[in-house]
Order: C-alpha cells, then structure tokens, then sequence
C-alpha cells in the first residue's frame, strides 16, 4: 500500500553537461579539462548558467496516490504519461493508506453514526481512521468493478470506464512513467523535498534523489553537490 518509485534508467553525466557548456569554445575533453569538471558543474550552477544541466535525464515508474500524481502532473518541465482509467479497466485495486493515521481512534460523533446504522464502514467501535480508510476503499473497489458490469452494457465499454471511476477514492493509486532533465529535476526536489510539501509528494522526491545518488559510480556526483543534494 506504499507509494513506490523505481529508476528506469538515465542519460548523462556530469562530464556530458560539461561538455555541453564547453561546446562555446571547444568540447574536447583534454586530462586537465576533465579535472576541471567538478568546479565548472559548481560555477554553472552557482551562476545561473542552467541550460547545459537539460543534457542530463533521469526517468522513473511511479505508482502514487491520485494526490501525489497531480502533484507530479503540476511540473510541466518534466515528461509525464500515467495509466487512464478512462482507456482500460483498473483490475489491480491499489490505493494508499497513510502510516501516521495508525491508532488514532474514532471521535463519538462518527460512533454515534455507526449506532445509527452507518455501517458502511463494516467496522467496531474500536476501529481507528486507517482501519476506516481502508475499509472505505475496500467498498470502493468492489462498487467500480460491479457498476462496469452493470453500465457497460447499458453505456458501452468506453463510458462505463470513464464514469465507473468515480467510485476510486483519492487514495486510489495509478502508475506514472516520468522524467526529468536535471534542471527539472531540482526545481521538482526543490518544491516537493520542502518541509512545506504534502508528506506523500515529500516521500516520493526523497526517493527519486536517493535512486540518483545510488546510480553506480555517482555519475551525476558534482551536479548534485552544487544542487546541495550531498
């Protein structure tokens, strides 16, 4: 029930956007030029010279809460293609409960309902919220799978699909495929790594930049120290 970030892959190294920057006067990679990578990735950066760091990508497979995924959707400079419940069935009923909901009781007023026979929920009076959520999208689920079979032959395939969804939950999770150059990537780190991001958003970039930071022999090492992601 965890979101989930996996690195499919990148392109690019700190000497590629060296290179890139040194293509005004001369690419060729002399030994004293490739010594000299560290400090031009650090003086680029710091100056504001960004456009050789879109030589660098790095491409991910997402699969987040519909709050996170709009999120990501938001950062236009990246490239995003996600799974659509309007082109094929959902069958794979993902969604996200969050950790810090856990033992956190259920006030009167919503036991009050229960006892008046708001049991949708099918659960006790010491359930506690994650419980609820979780039960929540369990009915969900089971209603969007048994509304396709009883609207698609009444409204066809294809709007028995795209309105049947509406019984997903926010919690629901769907798969993303996203990348970024690494002049997106940062402003995507800098917006969604801030204390001041949605915990599941924050999550996610964590994630995404510990993958990058682990990509055998740190190829993007120096693009990243002058980030300020060490």
């Amino acid at each position: 029930m965890k979101n989930k970030v996996e690195l499919l892959g990148y392109y690019g190294s700190d000497k590629i956007i060296a290179q890139s920057a040194w293509t005004s006067t001369t690419r060729d990679l002399t030994p004293e030029k490739l010594e000299r990578v560290p400090a031009l990735i650090n003086q680029l950066w710091n100056a504001g010279h960004e456009t050789p760091f879109e030589k660098g990508m790095v491409h991910f497979l997402v699969d987040t809460d519909i709050a996170s995924h709009i999120h990501l959707l938001k950062h236009r400079i990246s490239s995003f293609n996600g799974e659509s419940a309007r082109y094929k069935e959902l069958k794979e009923d993902k969604y996200y409960i969050p950790e810090d909901w856990n033992n956190i009781k259920l006030n009167p007023t919503v036991i009050q309902d229960l006892e008046n026979g708001l049991d949708w929920t099918k659960v006790d009076y010491n359930a506690t919220w994650d419980e609820v959520l979780f039960r929540y999208n369990e009915l969900g689920n089971h209603l969007y799978h048994e509304a396709l079979k009883d609207l698609t032959p009444v409204l066809g395939r294809k709007r028995a699909k795209e309105s049947a969804r509406y019984f997903k939950t926010y919690a629901s999770q769907i798969q993303g495929d996203v990348s970024f150059n690494m002049r997106s990537f940062a402003n995507f780190i800098n917006l969604r790594k801030s204390e001041h991001a949605q915990l599941e958003i924050r999550e996610v970039a964590n994630e995404m930049l510990e993958l990058v930071k682990a990509i055998p022999d740190n190829p993007f090492e120096h693009t990243l120290k002058a980030m300020g992601y060490e």
